[in-house]
């Protein structure tokens, strides 16, 4: 299920493999992607896993050994699978054990220009698949998912959008949340009142320096309040990101916890703002 490129060489080259290929497909139609696609800055090819099945029924599953719920990908189908499409390597089984996808993960498969994603179903997949066809495992997070699908989705797009040319603006990526381990500043557009609630005026002025330091303060204080985790492993703010902050009116919302001399008990008091 290749789509013809244009004049552009593929920069990123990404095979999907899933019992679902036609939902998959749809998908990587549309949107960024899908013009990714058109565009040729992107190679994405969705395959079959059914493809090398050997019944009449092209089963992909069968019964756990020891008894439970559900049903297993086998290991017979997957294989032949995997040996005769060649897919590109790296090869990612899309499961709940793997290494926690993220914006540091798409950006080295990004930089890496070539993987491949394997979609589990069911109730999992045969042991032997995981250890010895597949070169990792990504998960998206801690939930159940019903198969891969829709994790490879996100890891496609999420990654498709670094590659150069794909956004219209290359900056779009380099602002976004995550870059730099900080969520995104927050965005406004037309009108500048709505409903009494104003967009903040130095936004209006035309003076990008002082709106590219205000979107970096924004951007740090939100990540301070929703994502200290981010912040954490940066290495916390610099001494000139707190001053920036400062500037900005952000004071820091942590309690400071105090001691009165004279007392064994201890207060929180808030910083001024």
């Amino acid at each position: 299920m290749n789509r013809p490129g244009g004049a552009n060489v593929a920069r990123l080259r990404v095979q999907v493999l899933t019992i679902f290929p036609d939902a998959v497909s749809a998908f990587l139609d549309v949107g960024v992607v899908g013009r990714a696609r058109t565009a040729g800055l992107v190679e994405l090819v969705v395959s079959d896993l059914r493809s090398a099945a050997s019944d009449p029924h092209r089963s992909v599953d069968d019964a756990p050994f020891g008894g439970g719920p559900g049903m297993v990908l086998a290991p017979e189908p997957v294989f032949a699978a995997v040996e005769a499409l060649r897919p590109p390597r790296p090869l990612l089984l899309l499961g709940p054990a793997g290494r926690r996808f993220d914006q540091r993960v798409a950006a080295e498969l990004a930089e890496a220009g070539a993987f491949s994603l394997l979609c589990g179903r069911y109730e999992g997949v045969d042991e032997r698949i995981a250890s010895h066809l597949v070169d990792g495992e990504l998960s998206l997070g801690d939930f159940v998912l019903a198969g891969g699908e829709v994790a490879a989705l996100a890891v496609v797009e999420a990654t498709v959008r670094l590659v150069p040319g794909v956004l219209g603006n290359d900056r779009s990526s380099v602002d976004e949340s995550f870059a730099d381990d900080l969520l995104e500043y927050p965005q406004y557009t037309r009108p500048a009142s709505f409903r009494s609630l104003e967009v903040p005026p130095l936004l209006l002025t035309g003076d990008h320096a002082k709106i590219a330091a205000w979107r970096r303060a924004a951007a740090l204080a939100r990540t301070r309040e929703r994502r200290p985790d981010l912040l954490a492993r940066r290495g916390g703010l610099s001494p000139d990101e707190e001053r920036l902050l400062a500037a900005h009116g952000y004071a820091d919302p942590r309690p400071v916890t105090t001691v009165d001399p004279g007392s064994d008990l201890s207060h929180e008091e808030r910083p001024a703002p």
